[in-house]
């Protein structure tokens, strides 16, 4: 089967606080599937960058008395440091400060106005006397017209009503806390409507391969009524305007995160010898797109992206799976700083390690559905799956072997009907897999670990040994097998697991494919594949939000 082209763009986590479990559940899928496709030996691009503009970020700047670059940077080589720590392998994870950004963004955006898709409004806008300067929505605090209660010009702090800051009672700059006024302004607006059948023609053709929520938040979004967006921003931080009477402005973040997974692409395809635009073309018969983000992020994914894309004129394919994921809730809370419930990916990394992390969220993730997360399923999950019948399956195999035969295994014959299992479980995982359906494939691997355990259990090679040595080196060789080919097919989603039992077996590295193996086998260095949680470990403390200034 020839290589086939396969780009996956992973969601950029906003860079103003720490990655949590939702981010976390959201863009696990993302490595699984880049790992999965390499294992294929496909030419994967998988790219993703820390968003590091908009309003939130200068607001918390101005607060701490440090630089938006500061916030930003901080939290960057924080993500950073988390997805290694998760084990994710980018091939670039950059940001959206990076001038390789600026320049491919400041470029998409002349060439979206000179194909007719930016035009110029005048708007009245709210404006401080005292500040000599228009508000952006963060910038405003008022009054919710809803319920009542302390709002931003964008969303209710009390009710969490989205907002337009046109609706907001009794609205004070936040920074000066003077009345505002209101003053004509001129911004760049995307012509968004002229997508529409572009937008629908894409959700009718993805009916089976965008996720059920992607399509129903699609729709909605489309039934609703597309409008012109603003594509610029009163900003002095963020992607410069390439239009003169702009300097004051900068391209509004929405417009130009999503340009990340293009800006970002094209430099790893630049050094790898690859003509991207070949690459990405929608005439590329061998390629294949993934986005892998959150429920909040399918409207930018399904439609704003999209259209984007189809504004470029440039025959770029649009979005082949979305891969978009529901919410998690903590002990069947919805979690928030506020609400001290917090739980971020570092803690969770620091109480149970990568692999188990990775297996939960791979295998009770928030794929079609919320779902409710607690330390004790995690620990239960982790004691059931990963050392009851992953670890169990390997190590009593290997432990046996070490104490009655020096930890030599000798060759012998693989049961046909295993062989015959195991390539029908390659290719369902495999499935599963390019579908998207990660919870799906994992199911799968469930399946086959338990049918090793079994397969085990029923030939009793503890009696074999001391009654037909040919028998007990047959079922021996044959569990080998199986770890082998475990060993390939957990990989996506367990790395060290996988490297553990090959570091043991003496096995080539990852590939999706049949692990066969011959000749007799030496166990080299044996260790326990997961060691059991035996307490809850439940104490969390979530801190309170520290300054980058104290850092």
């Amino acid at each position: 089967m020839a290589k086939r082209d396969i780009f996956i763009g992973g969601a950029w986590p906003y860079a103003n606080y720490y990655l949590h479990v939702g981010h976390l559940a959201a863009l696990l899928p993302g490595d699984i599937l880049a790992k999965y496709f390499r294992g294929k030996g496909d030419n994967v691009i998988y790219v993703s960058g820390s968003d590091c503009h908009g309003t939130p970020i200068t607001e918390r700047a101005r607060k701490e008395g440090v630089s938006p670059s500061e916030i930003a940077t901080h939290y960057h080589n924080e993500f950073k440091k988390t997805f290694d720590n998760l084990g994710f392998e980018y091939d670039e994870y950059s940001t959206t400060m990076s001038e390789h950004h600026k320049a491919y963004v400041m470029e998409q955006f002349k060439r979206m106005m000179d194909n007719g898709y930016i035009y110029e409004k005048e708007e009245m806008e709210d404006y401080c006397e005292t500040c000599q300067k228009f508000l952006a929505d963060r910038e405003i605090s008022g009054t919710c017209p809803y319920c009542g209660g302390k709002s931003t010009g964008d969303q209710c702090e009390q009710c969490n009503h989205s907002l337009n800051s046109s609706e907001v009672l009794d609205k004070h700059c936040i920074k000066c806390g003077q009345l505002t006024t209101s003053r004509p302004n001129k911004h760049l607006y995307f012509t968004l409507p002229k997508f529409e059948g572009v937008l629908q023609d894409l959700i009718n053709k993805n009916k089976f391969t965008w996720r059920k929520n992607a399509l129903g938040e699609a729709q909605k979004y489309i039934d609703m009524g597309l409008v012109d967006r603003a594509a610029t921003r009163q900003l002095d931080w963020g992607v410069p305007v390439p239009v003169p009477g702009y300097e004051d402005k900068r391209i509004y973040v929405w417009f130009e995160a999503v340009l990340g997974y293009l800006s970002v692409g094209k430099e790893v395809a630049e050094k790898r010898g690859i003509d991207f635009d070949k690459f990405m073309s929608d005439d590329n018969e061998n390629l294949k797109t993934y986005y892998v983000h959150g429920k909040d992020n399918i409207p930018f994914h399904t439609t704003i992206y999209p259209a984007i894309l189809a504004s470029l004129k440039n025959n770029y394919r649009l979005p082949d799976y979305i891969v978009s994921s529901a919410y998690v809730n903590l002990n069947n809370e919805k979690m928030s700083k506020s609400k001290g419930n917090l739980i971020t990916a570092n803690e969770l990394l620091e109480m149970f390690g990568s692999d188990t992390v990775r297996f939960y969220f791979a295998f009770k993730g928030p794929e079609t559905n919320d779902v409710n997360c607690s330390i004790d399923d995690i620990v239960q999950t982790h004691n059931k799956f990963l050392v009851g019948m992953l670890g169990n399956f390997v190590n009593r195999n290997l432990s046996f072997i070490a104490k009655k035969f020096d930890g030599n295994i000798k060759e012998g014959i693989i049961d046909e009907s295993v062989k015959e299992l195991t390539q029908k479980t390659y290719q369902l995982i495999g499935e599963y897999f390019e579908k998207g359906e990660i919870k799906n494939a994992v199911g799968q691997m469930i399946e086959y670990i338990s049918m090793a355990n079994k397969y085990y259990d029923s030939k009793q090679p503890w009696i074999q040994v001391k009654e037909n040595i040919d028998d007990f080196n047959n079922t021996t060789y044959t569990c080998t097998y199986m770890m082998a080919n475990i060993s390939n097919m957990i990989n996506p989603v367990l790395p060290n697991g996988s490297r553990l039992i090959k570091q043991m077996l003496h096995l080539p590295e990852f590939s999706w494919k049949e692990q066969l193996i011959s000749g007799d086998i030496k166990i080299e260095d044996l260790q326990l594949l997961y060691n059991r949680i035996e307490e809850k470990k439940n104490n969390v403390h979530v801190d309170d939000e520290t300054s980058v200034k104290k850092m």
